[in-house]
């Protein structure tokens, strides 16, 4: 029971994300650049990130951005992913951009296992104010405390995430 618990609130030991596994075979998100692009609202595309709507959108512009080879999670990213996380962030940047929103509006950050619908690493890139309560309560910006960047949250702000992996730590659940 308690390894349970301390591994669903710090993370287990990751393995490389360059595996093929099942859960890259039934990906829902890997269609957005494979096999199931119709079903995806594809709003920007390169060689290695797609951005498309999400289907439930908690603000007036609600996107995913994900990269085209499969990560399960902001959990399996390590130090050396901060230059992929530093480009995402770029990109969400622009994309907010081309729908003139303010960057005071704008919130990225990704939900933190297992508290994510898809397990596909995507960043949301959100205008704000939020469509409703519910929405905001379901990415809230949990400030760090002592030497800690994040506090307790299932999501983590773009920022948060860049400067956790900079440290060498990961991105978890607790405090990091």
């Amino acid at each position: 029971m308690f390894p349970k618990l301390f591994h669903w609130i710090v993370g287990k030991p990751q393995t490389s994300h360059n595996q093929l596994g099942n859960s890259q075979r039934s990906c829902i998100f890997c269609g957005a650049y494979s096999t199931n692009r119709s079903d995806f609202d594809i709003v920007w595309e390169d060689q290695e990130f797609v951005a498309f709507r999400d289907i439930r959108p908690s603000a007036q512009y609600h996107i995913q951005l994900i990269p085209k080879t499969h990560i399960e999670s902001i959990r399996k990213l390590s130090q050396k992913d901060v230059d992929m996380l530093r480009r995402m962030e770029e990109i969400g940047h622009s994309i907010l951009d081309t729908f003139d929103v303010p960057v005071s509006k704008r919130k990225m950050g990704f939900h933190i296992p297992p508290f994510n619908s898809v397990l596909h690493l995507h960043l949301h890139i959100q205008s704000l104010p939020y469509i409703s309560l519910v929405y905001r309560l379901k990415y809230p910006f949990v400030r760090g405390f002592g030497g800690y960047e994040k506090g307790f949250s299932w999501f983590a702000e773009i920022g948060q995430a860049i400067r956790i992996l900079e440290k060498g730590h990961r991105v978890t659940v607790a405090p990091c």
